[in-house]
């Protein structure tokens, strides 16, 4: 695997007081913006050290409960590192851990299944590269076929075997992970993906064919959006921005 320059080393000079903050805030901005199922789903992130431990939501809070103090330590296979008077899901691990073990590349990994992603991951057909989002993703998008909830560790190595070098695994029939170098990242990794996943909904409901990109312009796209997450500021100012804004509409976040 390529070495990562030291400004892209996963949350570089970060304390772990600040991956929970920034952490908890990721979790209260994807409940802002509609994307909870419940309390299902996951966002984990790396924290520093050899042993890949990372923070992770505790099993049975909503994200709106979730805050930096009740994040849990978790191992790459699955068990709390440090007490807790709560339990992590047992169906995050598989997924998160082997990730965090064996791409050093990731900090951050985010686990959703919107309606819209839902919808589009259960069609015989990959993500559509042909609308503004969508091009971004080309050459990114990795598919894992569906084997049931994701809670046994006989899937780990398939699932790490499916994403290869990828940011972007498809879920067949199930939903979407991603995963950055970062927490700002892969919030605007997956805001693009649920932004392609809405628009390719919107458009297979309007009668007539979709306007086909050349495979040059997809590409150029798709590097131009490498571009953007290369700058060390534009994931940021974004994730920022969005954040500033959620405890504005929510003082409960604030």
């Amino acid at each position: 695997m390529t070495e990562l320059s030291p400004v892209h080393k996963p949350m570089a000079n970060m304390t772990e007081a600040e991956l929970r903050i920034q952490l908890a805030d990721f979790y209260h901005l994807v409940s802002y913006l509609g994307w909870t199922e419940l309390i299902f789903n996951h966002i984990s992130v790396r924290l520093p050290g050899d042993e890949h431990a990372y923070l992770v939501n505790p099993l049975g809070l909503h994200y709106d409960e979730v805050t930096p103090e009740n994040l849990l330590v978790v191992g790459v296979d699955g068990t709390l590192k440090r007490e807790s008077p709560y339990k992590p899901n047992p169906a995050g691990f598989a997924l998160h851990g082997v990730i965090h073990e064996n791409r050093p590349d990731v900090g951050c990994i985010a686990h959703t299944h919107t309606t819209p992603i839902s919808a589009i991951v259960m069609k015989n057909a990959p993500i559509d590269h042909n609308n503004f989002n969508g091009a971004q993703l080309y050459g990114r998008v990795a598919y894992h076929e569906f084997e049931g909830i994701t809670i046994y560790d006989t899937e780990r190595e398939r699932m790490l075997a499916s994403l290869g070098d990828k940011h972007v695994l498809v879920l067949r029939n199930h939903g979407i992970a991603v995963c950055e170098a970062d927490i700002p990242l892969t919030f605007f990794l997956l805001w693009t993906v649920q932004r392609a996943a809405e628009i390719q909904c919107a458009a297979a409901a309007i009668p007539g064919p979709n306007a086909q990109l050349p495979d040059e312009v997809k590409l150029q796209c798709a590097k131009d959006a490498q571009r953007l997450k290369d700058s060390s500021s534009f994931a940021t100012l974004l994730f920022d921005a969005m954040i500033r804004k959620m405890k504005r509409d929510c003082p409960q976040f604030a």
